[in-house]
């Protein structure tokens, strides 16, 4: 048998649908031609000038609530947090006092439900680690289910392959190690896979919205879903203006007058280009919209569309042991299909409209008076946030974090950076002003200022 073989057989003995196999399929003979695992920078060009969110028409309220009646939002909600020492859904860490991140999400939903008198579904894209206690903590918010949908749908999963022959990994001190998720781009699959895709499309919902769900700044907005509707779009990605801060983030360029998106692990060694923010001057915000109908005719057609270009991870097979077999784990990100759905659109929308929660750093900052939660859900920006770097062999995991900010996030508003070095503890009401850089070991004194 051939290393694909080996890997499809181990697919189907977990009874994967179809469609997951030939997702899967497709995965393995890109790999076996590294030339479409890489966009070098010279074969792209800029992206000229794109449509803005603020220049779509504003539609009438009936238009509003019957482009909200068509649409459901999904949240991906697959992650467990381990990069900050959680063992549970990154999604339910508190963003403010007795907050997650779920029930803003939550609130959010009713709130434009409310608003509008429309129906808008939510569903989570959950992995099997996330699933009950996302649903549980959903279920705590009193008519956000729908008698017709399913509050979530689960995202697939696929083996490991070895990287010396390709083949499965073996790894019999934990089994559940030789798995892992195909990227976020297993998105369109899992809706085929689960019978989402199916129960959406009977239940009279045309269009969805698709966002992380640790971005609270990804709402759903009329605008986009009445231009979508009007103008026939099929797929329109969220993108917006790069800065030093996104030189690592999925760019959009053009190849052959076509629309792309390039990741970091697509990039040639020794290949610059990737960070130049000048010349590629738009980020992927990984908020996405697309036609549930097209998406239904492309895979009816092609059982794993849309195309995706493919994403190589090369990782050990117990990520906290270094020495553990090394592994190959083939990825796909779900904005590419912006590079094979015709007609296919990207919007500029303002970065208000990303800012998700990826490390400590960035959740002090969130939970910092640098944001105001409203009573509809929003993450309301009061100012222009510092740079934080915080220790992270000290305040890297949540717990660490916790303990040394246990008085609450010091003030920023007043920040423009804030760097902190060693053992050093917080106490409550301490404000940061300019830039300022915190070495241990050291304990900050309740209502202490911080003057850079």
């Amino acid at each position: 048998m051939t290393y694909v073989d080996d890997a499809l057989a181990a697919l189907t003995a977990r009874d994967a649908h179809p469609a997951e196999v030939e997702a899967f399929r497709r995965r393995l003979e890109q790999l076996a031609k590294p030339e479409s695992a890489v966009m070098p920078g010279e074969e792209l060009a800029p992206v000229e000038a794109l449509p803005t969110l603020d220049t779509l028409p504003e539609p009438s309220d009936d238009d509003a609530r019957r482009a909200l009646d068509e649409l459901a939002v999904i949240k991906l909600n697959g992650g467990l947090g381990t990069s900050m020492g959680l063992a549970g859904p990154k999604s339910l860490l508190e963003i403010k006092p007795g907050t997650s991140f779920l029930d803003a999400v939550a609130v959010q939903t009713l709130a434009l439900r409310e608003r509008h008198g429309a129906r808008l579904p939510l569903l989570l894209m959950n992995s099997e680690g996330t699933r009950e206690p996302s649903l549980a903590a959903l279920r705590r918010h009193a008519g956000l289910e729908d008698d017709e949908l399913p509050l979530d749908f689960l995202q697939g999963s696929e083996p490991k392959l070895r990287t010396d022959d390709w083949r499965p990994v073996s790894w019999p001190a934990d089994p559940r190690l030789e798995w892992c998720p195909p990227g976020h781009g297993d998105l369109y699959t899992a809706l085929a896979a689960s019978g989402a895709l199916d129960k959406l499309l009977a239940a009279g919902v045309r269009r969805v919205f698709v966002s992380n769900s640790d971005n609270l700044g990804a709402i759903p907005d009329v605008r986009i879903s009445a231009w979508m509707a009007a103008e026939r779009v099929p797929f329109a990605l969220e993108v917006a203006r790069r800065t030093a801060m996104d030189r690592k983030g999925g760019h959009l360029a053009s190849h052959h007058g076509s629309l792309v998106l390039r990741e970091t692990a697509q990039v040639p060694e020794g290949d610059d280009s990737f960070t130049d923010i000048e010349r590629f001057s738009y980020f992927n915000t990984n908020n996405l919209w697309f036609d549930l109908e097209h998406l239904r005719a492309l895979q009816e057609a092609d059982p794993a569309a849309p195309y995706l270009p493919l994403i190589v991870n090369r990782k050990t097979v117990d990520p906290t042991d270094k020495s553990s077999t090394p592994v190959l784990q083939l990825e796909t990100a779900m904005g590419a299909a912006i590079g094979s759905v015709e007609n296919a659109r990207a919007l500029e929308v303002p970065r208000t409209r990303f800012a998700p929660v990826k490390t400590t750093d960035d959740l002090l900052v969130a939970r910092s008076d640098l944001y105001d939660l409203t009573a509809d859900g929003r993450m309301e920006p009061t100012g222009a946030a510092p740079d934080v770097k915080l220790d992270k062999a000290e305040f890297g995991m949540l717990d660490d974090f916790e303990r040394r900010f246990a008085g609450g996030a010091p003030s920023l508003s007043q920040a423009t950076s804030l760097t902190v070095s060693g053992d050093v503890t917080f106490g409550a009401d301490v404000v940061v002003t300019g830039d300022v850089t915190v070495t241990g070991p050291r304990h900050v004194e309740d209502g202490e200022t911080l003057a850079g």
